[in-house]
């Protein structure tokens, strides 16, 4: 594939507004995760929830699109001056070729929650409930497009964890197609009942910040997070050093719903088409962003795939011990993970894991590594099977 420039970029998750908080705790190895008082829930759990998100405000204009979801996808659009790049984006290109492509797994599921406590007698929803501009899942796409001014081709994924990791290739297949010159790719998770309660009937929350590939993992932790990329087709105009979105893979193994191939074959295959696509060799790659969910299968399997595809001497880590698991957010927040790591010379390490379990055979790491990347690799796996993989370079 043609790279494309990451022209802009932004992430908002509970270890930082922007990028420099976010990059500060990267560097500093600071997890985000606190015990859960979110809402009426009190697992015994610990959980990645962005402060002030019940204290944003949205336009009157913007009113019907109040939730949750919504207000930490403006709180996320607001930092790093992202929403002042796209218009300049916008400006030189035509409004009508930006495309607007996100990921999000639950959307503004937690009205719909709410909504349902306060039914009449009758059991009618109330009045002003606003299915279509709150819960619905192109809702979130509704409102960003808004708040951009953007009027090109939109679309929202939701293939649960790995949906803002595909968003990326709808954007690649629509500017290769000539439809659109730029796109604004991201993902939007927030905080809800149904995800907290429904991780825990299925006995995969655990009670301790997660431990992503550790020997004693017991389980994830329930994040939550707002991340946006703007890319631009990639021309001499690109300055030396900018980030590229070099190649990207896809796969559906549909082994199970909710767990992953034991050898982790759809992994295996998602990583080799991202490979290709990029004309590079498994040894072309310097680091890993691993999903690493601290679920004893994912880990395993994905460990497999791992090593299977590029021995187990390669650089990696899970960044989901410091922010929790973002869903349906995480591939782009982990994108700008890498983005960030490419820019200044370091490989993440992982927090919360004290002992990386040997039976997954990687070389985890748990301090940061001071590496002159060049190229990174960042994974994302949603249940059923759906995965994606992205290879990210620096120019």
């Amino acid at each position: 594939m043609t790279p494309l420039a990451l022209t802009h970029f932004t992430a908002t998750s509970c270890i930082g507004r922007g990028l420099a908080e976010t990059l500060a705790s990267l560097t500093d190895r600071r997890g985000g995760l606190a015990p859960c008082v979110f809402e009426t829930v009190r697992l015994e759990t610990h959980v990645g929830e962005v402060p002030g998100v019940d204290e944003v405000r949205l336009a009157p204009e913007l009113a019907r699109f109040d939730s949750r979801n919504n207000r930490l996808a403006l709180l996320g659009l607001s930092q790093d001056g992202f929403i002042e790049a796209v218009s300049e984006c916008a400006g030189r290109l035509g409004r009508r070729r930006v495309g607007l492509f996100l990921g999000t797994s639950t959307s503004g599921i937690l009205e719909t929650e709410i909504a349902y406590r306060r039914r009449g007698p009758s059991g009618a929803l109330p009045a002003g409930f606003d299915y279509a501009a709150t819960h619905n899942a192109y809702a979130l796409a509704a409102f960003v497009r808004r708040v951009l001014a953007i009027e090109g081709p939109s679309a929202v994924t939701c293939t649960a964890c790995s949906s803002s990791a595909k968003a990326f290739a709808s954007a690649r297949r629509m500017i290769e197609a000539d439809l659109i010159d730029a796109a604004v790719v991201g993902g939007v998770d927030s905080l809800c009942l149904t995800t907290l309660y429904g991780f825990h009937s299925l006995q995969l929350v655990s009670r301790t910040p997660c431990r992503p590939f550790d020997a004693a993992r017991d389980g994830i932790s329930i994040g939550e997070a707002a991340a946006f990329v703007l890319l631009e087709r990639h021309s001499g105009a690109t300055p030396p050093g900018a980030v590229l979105l070099a190649g990207l893979g896809e796969s559906s193994d549909a082994y199970h719903m909710s767990s992953p191939h034991p050898e982790g074959l759809g992994a295996r295959a998602a990583m080799q088409q991202a490979l290709a696509s990029a004309s590079l060799e498994p040894r072309d790659i310097d680091y890993i962003n691993l999903h690493g969910t601290g679920t004893q299968s994912n880990d395993s399997a994905e460990g497999h795939a791992v090593s299977a595809v590029f021995g187990a001497h390669i650089a990696a880590s899970s960044t989901k011990g410091a922010t929790g698991h973002t869903l349906g957010a995480a591939g782009a927040l982990e994108a700008v993970f890498c983005a960030l790591a490419l820019r200044h010379g370091f490989a993440p390490g992982g927090v919360n894991t004290s002992r990386p379990d040997p039976a997954v055979g990687l070389d985890y790491l748990r301090e940061n590594r001071r590496l002159r990347l060049r190229r990174a690799l960042s994974n994302s796996f949603g249940f059923g099977g759906s995965n994606c993989a992205l290879v990210l370079e620096r120019a």
